[in-house]
């Protein structure tokens, strides 16, 4: 007679732990390849702005997480807020941790008049 259900067989375990290393393998390199492509660029950059946000100083063109670009009217070393200009007589006040990018800084360059 024939059973309805018949018995399900475990893998034999020749293979032993070569055989479960051989099984994760593919996860391993694809977590590898993962960090060195996306993780690790990113903890760089993210490195490179903190340094650059820690150094701001008055004339550079910041962008603060709102969006809003200005320029440096005053920033100390070590405060936790620096004032910007947003507009002409208009300063705010904003935290550095706000900032998120910093544009370039504000040297006077001669107007290009030799068309």
């Amino acid at each position: 007679m024939f059973p309805l259900i018949t018995p399900a067989y475990a893998q034999s375990a020749d293979g032993g732990l070569m055989g479960s290393l051989g099984q994760f393998l593919p996860l391993i390199l694809i977590f590898v390849a993962f960090y060195f492509i996306m993780i690790r660029p990113q903890q760089q950059e993210q490195k490179k702005l903190k340094a650059q946000i820690a150094v701001v100083k008055k004339g550079d063109r910041v962008l603060t997480s709102g969006g809003i670009i200005g320029v440096v009217q005053k920033a100390r070393d070590g405060a936790p807020e620096i004032e910007v200009e947003i507009a002409p007589n208009v300063r705010v006040a904003v935290m550095r941790d706000t900032l998120s990018n910093v544009l370039t800084a504000t040297t006077p360059t001669a107007a290009n008049d030799s068309k």
